[in-house]
């Protein structure tokens, strides 16, 4: 089976001391708890108006989010994709449901983990269903 190729790349932001290794660790065994086959994802983590601008280009959406995911899973199970985060959504994301920065951001990293492994979070069912996911997961983090 080929190895996992999960990378990190900072638009324009600072994120400190990202645990790289740790992270990819903890989204692999998702992954492989989930019954996925890890690929290739990319982690690109950004500003507001970063991720603004792609929401408008590919999404049509005129508004302000904390995640975008762009699924290039072709084979069935293989779980392969861009996941674009704004680190500033998630630092307001966190200061107003009184989470640390650091477990809002696990929070939203595993969430596009989520959409890639076909969960969706549109239909109230569905949203409760991922967050169900997300809670468990994140007591299995690094």
């Amino acid at each position: 089976m080929k190895k996992a190729n999960i990378d990190f790349y900072f638009e324009g932001v600072d994120i400190g001391d990202f645990p790289e290794k740790e992270i990819r660790d903890w989204v692999v065994r998702v992954i492989l708890s989930e019954g996925g086959k890890p690929g290739d994802i990319s982690y690109i983590f950004c500003d507001d108006e970063y991720l603004l601008q792609l929401n408008l280009q590919y999404l049509q959406h005129d508004t302000l989010t904390d995640i975008i995911t762009f699924d290039y899973g072709e084979e069935t199970g293989l779980v392969s994709g861009d996941v674009f985060i704004s680190l500033d959504r998630v630092k307001d994301n966190a200061a107003e449901l009184n989470f640390s920065f650091d477990e809002e951001l696990k929070r939203v990293i595993i969430h596009g983990v989520l959409h890639l492994l076909g969960y969706k979070d549109k239909a109230p069912a569905d949203e409760e269903l991922m967050r169900q996911k997300e809670n468990y997961y994140l007591t299995l983090q690094a």
